[in-house]
């Protein structure tokens, strides 16, 4: 009897065993029967997707399996998250840290760094920063680039976010806004901000060399700067000095920079500005893969569009900036400056990249940003319209403009070709950037327009130029926007859809992806984008935002140093 009474307990105890490992669910997400595109260009596959916190941990056929939360992928594309390697969100995701307009699209690491960054920052530089804050207003409570991103992480974004140190903070930070070659003290002082922010987690050193005070950078300084970011395994990427005339010579510059800082380096939004540079693009192309042949790593990354978008600063000579904005201003005020920077403006330059002159005509010029309220009624205006408006000239009025508004009013220029831009797309060295905040179509973000790209341009590279336009294949375009990049970063455990890598995972229907925002309604959300998860967190359900803001910093190799 005893006997009986022991395996009827221990028969109980077995079938509690077997239905508690029937209830527990094997992952907190499970995604079924989705076009797996795994990020490494290799063709697509129906499989299955397991996620345990916030990691991948299981791949393949998972019938057998179960989940918290079970998502039918069916018939959508499966994919890692994409990254968008230069974004502008520096200051919408401290307004916003949901990055509505990027996560729309798939976009889960934002990349800053073009020239400026959100540190090292000196007491002065602070000033500064807070004086041309326009619509977003905040406290500077950081003083580090590792601070800075420490406190988007925690006050809360819904994407990962990483960046590089700016040139231009570094030589602001030293030098000022003096047109001079850097001292040795001034560039010992450089170098001892890079290694910090290196040690920081800083991803390479980035410059912007059109603007002014960058445009005072010698070659030689940056090749200095960048062999200390180079020791922690940093690259170098840049907004070449110039992206027109003068873009051969800008692109062997970048190459020499590479090449005796021994470092990787990437060119920013590759174009060839104005209809007289167009035909260069086979010249471009050639002195890259010459550079990659010889074992340089050079790479390159682009918008979707056949305009880019800065400010007025880009129309007028460096020397006219040097100072700073109030010396900038103070000096288009004085009628002899102004007859000569207006002569400037209307002639190809030989020293300096205009981008009015490469636009064409002030038809090209599209208004966009405006600090000063009353000069808002201008926005979504060309530069020839408001000029008619006030019956000047349209150089005149950009000096004007500038003037009144307290700063360099963000403006489209109208530069590329189209032809050339799917041409760049196929490129197999060629990743994208929206060059771009990431904003919403509400509240404070409403106060000024924007560059279409803003809203839709990794949507349009997998709309208008995948599906439709066939310019490369849905696999092809997935590893440009996720695991190239990760590469060329050296980001590890990103940007492919792979064990034990962090689950930024999208999910999206490749018949419906698509880009709405245009040139004269940019605040539009793409749509397509079902589902997006951000180190195992759904961030974007059905189409609609969760308000889950799980982003995580993202550090460079140095910070394992």
């Amino acid at each position: 009897m005893k006997t009986l009474l022991l395996m009827t307990l221990m028969l109980l105890l077995s079938s509690c065993d077997v239905n508690k490992k029937i209830s527990i669910e094997d992952f907190d997400i499970l995604i079924r029967h989705g076009n797996i595109t795994d990020g490494t260009g290799s063709k697509s596959y129906i499989g299955d997707i397991g996620i345990k916190a916030e990691k991948i941990v299981a791949m393949g056929n998972l019938s057998d399996k179960s989940g918290k939360l079970e998502i039918d992928a069916t018939g959508k594309v499966v994919a890692p998250g994409f990254i968008n390697m230069l974004s502008w969100a520096v200051d919408s995701l401290i307004e916003d840290g949901k990055s509505q307009s990027d996560i729309r699209q798939g976009v889960t690491l934002e990349v800053f760094g073009e020239g400026w960054s959100y540190g090292p920052l000196t007491e002065e530089s602070k000033k500064g920063m807070l004086k041309d804050q326009s619509d977003i207003k905040y406290d500077i409570t950081w003083n580090t680039l590792g601070e800075y991103l420490e406190f988007l992480q925690d006050k809360g974004v819904s994407t990962n976010i990483a960046s590089f140190v700016g040139a231009t903070t570094l030589r602001i930070n030293t030098v000022g806004f003096e047109d001079r070659e850097a001292t040795d003290a001034e560039l010992e002082g450089m170098k001892d901000m890079v290694r910090v922010a290196m040690q920081e987690g800083a991803l390479g050193i980035g410059s912007s060399l059109i603007y002014a005070p960058a445009f005072y950078s010698t070659t030689q300084e940056l090749i200095e700067i960048c062999k200390v970011a180079s020791e922690y395994g940093g690259m170098y990427i840049s907004h070449i000095r110039n992206e027109s005339d003068k873009i051969l010579s800008s692109i062997d510059e970048l190459i020499t920079i590479a090449e005796q800082a021994n470092i990787r380096a990437e060119i920013y939004h590759l174009k060839q500005g104005g209809k007289q540079n167009w035909d260069k693009l086979d010249a471009v192309i050639a002195k890259i893969e010459a550079a990659r042949a010889k074992g340089l790593h050079i790479t390159a990354d682009m918008y979707n569009y056949v305009a880019g978008a800065t400010g007025l600063d880009a129309a007028m000579p460096p020397w006219v900036q040097e100072g700073g904005y109030e010396k900038w201003a103070q000096r288009l005020q004085d009628p002899t400056i102004r007859q000569k920077v207006m002569k400037a403006m209307r002639e190809p330059a030989e020293d300096w990249e205009n981008l009015y002159y490469s636009a064409g005509s002030a038809d090209k010029l599209l208004f966009i940003g405006f600090k000063n309220e009353e000069l808002k009624q201008y926005t979504g205006m060309t530069l020839e319209q408001v000029a008619k408006i006030r019956n000047k000239s349209p150089e005149e009025t950009a000096m004007d403009l500038v003037v009144e508004d307290g700063s360099r009013v963000g403006t489209v220029y109208f530069l590329m070709s189209e032809e050339n831009v799917k041409r760049q797309i196929s490129l197999p060295w060629m990743s994208f950037g929206s060059d771009a905040e990431s904003s919403a179509p509400e509240g404070v973000f409403l106060k000024s327009s924007t560059h279409p790209r803003a809203y839709g341009n990794f949507a349009r590279l997998l709309g208008k130029y995948v599906r439709d336009e066939q310019v490369v294949s849905m696999e092809e375009a997935i590893y440009k926007l996720t695991l190239l990049p990760a590469s060329n970063l050296k980001i590890k455990n990103r940007g492919q859809l792979t064990l034990d890598y962090f689950a930024d995972v999208v999910i999206f229907d490749p018949d419906k992806i698509q880009d709405h925002a245009t040139f004269k309604d940019p605040l539009q959300y793409s749509t397509g984008m079902s589902h997006v998860f951000v180190n195992g967190v759904q961030v974007l359900k059905d189409g609609e935002h969760t308000g889950a803001l799980p982003g995580q910093v993202v550090r460079g190799p140095g910070w394992e140093k």
